[in-house]
């Protein structure tokens, strides 16, 4: 007549949906309450710097040129080049030439796209590379005019930074400033927990964000195949690990993450992959993910333990003949009911309450 199983069936499936339907009026899509447990679980979180901590809305400061060619040329031929793909970073490039009224035509061969690089191609029987710094110095070995140096150390590195190649030799570094969510700063700080942060671009420009915004770590030039390294380390070391990112780069490392969350407004392939997505416009809707989970998990904890102990005093006082069969049924099968209206509620009123 008194059992366990039935208010443990449905008790938890009750407190998982309630939790997934909350999380759906704040903007934020979970795919399975496996998820939630682990945002709650989690102690690092891996943040992506583009259009994750920043707007993703680049825009084009300055073109400084390291060749005997003018800014607009050599800006028309990064356009040139950059048209062909939906990178944030590469529709400010366009945007900038397109601004300034800058008009070419398609005089480069076959456009070769390398994914966390950038782009190859040939114009008029010279080769042209364009992308990160990585890309460009160490897999393309281009290198910089010896009496260029010193202007090349001199980049501000509060920008990130596009290099463009011709035929081996710098030509051009393009300083593409993408501001910082206003909110970042303080999500980050409202984490509480180890914030890591991975980004492809250069090193002085990472640490200048990551001081900014005030990560514990911060890893530069990084690969795609470097972020889900990064994550599998921290697994193995016993870390549960969440991944926040917007872009295919991301890709890997969000699907190697205990919890990967892709920011709304990312590539279509970094939402389809990640585990939850939130809403780009605010990141505390991160913090609203933690709270929520860990108030989830703080439900079904409780939940638990009061099924298991109201159920074993029924079954104590039936078993000692002080309750009758009929009402150990009346008060096992109200409290399953009543427990999983409870479990119907909203999470995060009871938790901040608390």
């Amino acid at each position: 007549m008194v059992d366990f199983s039935c208010a443990l069936k449905l008790s938890m499936p009750i407190s998982v949906l309630s939790a997934i339907r909350e999380a759906g009026s704040y903007h934020i899509t979970v795919k399975g309450g496996k998820y939630l447990e682990a945002v709650a679980e989690a102690n690092t979180i891996v943040f992506d710097k583009t259009g994750t901590l920043t707007k993703a809305r680049p825009a084009v400061r300055r073109v400084y040129t390291f060749c005997d060619k003018g800014e607009d040329e050599l800006l028309c031929l990064a356009a040139c080049l950059e048209e062909h793909f939906p990178h944030s970073m590469a529709k400010a490039v366009v945007s900038a030439a397109a601004e300034k009224g800058l008009e070419h035509e398609e005089t480069h061969s076959k456009v070769e796209y390398i994914v966390a690089h950038g782009i190859a191609s040939s114009v008029e029987g010279q080769k042209v590379v364009i992308g990160s710094y990585h890309f460009v110095f160490e897999d393309e070995a281009c290198t910089i005019d010896p009496a260029e140096q010193e202007k090349f150390d001199a980049l501000p590195k509060e920008y990130s930074h596009l290099y463009l190649a011709i035929d081996g030799r710098l030509a051009a570094v393009i300083c593409i400033h993408d501001p910082l969510r206003r909110e970042a700063k303080d999500a980050v700080k409202a984490l509480f927990t180890n914030v890591v942060m991975m980004t492809g671009d250069n090193r002085r420009t990472a640490e200048s964000v990551a001081a900014e915004v005030g990560v514990d770590a911060v890893y530069a030039e990084v690969l795609p195949e470097d972020k889900a390294a990064f994550i599998r380390q921290e697994k193995e070391k016993g870390h549960t690990v969440i991944m926040v990112g917007d872009g295919v780069n991301d890709s890997p490392a969000l699907s190697e993450a205990d919890a990967g969350i892709a920011i709304s407004t990312g590539a279509a392939i970094a939402r389809e992959i990640a585990d939850i997505t939130v809403a780009s416009e605010d990141l505390f809707e991160l913090v609203t993910l933690r709270k929520l989970s860990e108030a989830l998990m703080a439900r079904i904890h409780g939940s638990y333990r009061f099924i298991v102990a109201f159920n074993l005093s029924l079954i104590t006082l039936g078993v000692a003949g002080v309750l009758p069969p009929a009402i150990s049924a009346l008060l096992h099968n109200t409290s399953t009911l009543g427990i999983g209206l409870k479990n119907m509620t909203d999470l995060l009123e009871e938790h901040e309450g608390a």
